[in-house]
């Protein structure tokens, strides 16, 4: 999936003007305000009324969110009612439910759960059930692991990366974090400022950055020593 052009405005401001290709798997990467979470809402048709939208891509399935496009948030509440249990959240046969479930490693029997009775990353892995459920073709992941432990985070990445085998799915992973876009995606796209600083494949650009802000994300996580190349 190719996207040549896309332009959000408000006014005579330009907010984003990016362009980027996914693959398989791109890491969308910049520091808050960059941009990240405008072109996810841009992809979903979701942006404010008062921002205006160009956009040109050229791929194989329509972008409407519910078919080819799926989306897993940050904070998983937000995708769930806390006051319905999990089996009643999906809008399929409980027998795919139950397949999914185990797909993503959940015992069938938290469909009889509410929300706040799960951990964060059973959670996460209910909202990927939920994503993967209409077998979308491209899955927009806005920081689903931020708000995780360093252990469960490495676990819900390489799920998705397991999944991806398995479905074929594309992503686009929105994320402040090197290391986490190290472990999941193959390219990556460094924005600042609504405006692409650089990109390219993953390996190549951690080991030899060219643009000053992508120095900058990289070391500081090697300064939380978070990060290994």
């Amino acid at each position: 999936m190719n996207v040549s052009k896309l332009h959000i405005t408000i006014g005579n401001r330009s907010l984003v003007d990016i362009a980027f290709a996914i693959s398989s798997s791109l890491a969308l990467v910049g520091q808050s305000g960059s941009g990240k979470s405008l072109t996810i809402k841009a992809l979903l048709g979701m942006l404010p009324d008062e921002m205006e939208l160009e956009l040109e891509h050229d791929s194989s399935f329509r972008l409407i969110a519910g078919e080819s496009l799926a989306f897993v948030p940050q904070n998983p509440f937000t995708a769930l009612s806390p006051l319905t249990k999990i089996k009643k959240q999906f809008f399929i046969s409980q027998s795919k439910v139950q397949k999914l479930f185990a797909q993503v490693g959940l015992d069938d029997g938290l469909m009889e759960r509410f929300p706040p009775e799960l951990s964060g990353g059973q959670l996460q892995r209910v909202v990927i059930a939920m994503a993967l459920s209409n077998e979308p073709k491209l899955i927009l992941l806005d920081e689903p692991t931020t708000a995780l432990d360093p252990e469960t985070r490495v676990m819900i990445l390489n799920l998705l990366k397991s999944l991806q085998d398995e479905f074929g799915f594309k992503m686009l992973f929105v994320t402040h974090d090197m290391n986490s876009a190290k472990i999941l995606c193959e390219d990556i796209c460094v924005i600042k400022d609504g405006r692409v600083v650089e990109s390219g494949k993953m390996e190549d650009i951690l080991k030899k950055p060219s643009a000053q802000y992508t120095k900058i994300l990289i070391d500081a996580n090697f300064a939380n020593r978070k990060f290994r190349i």
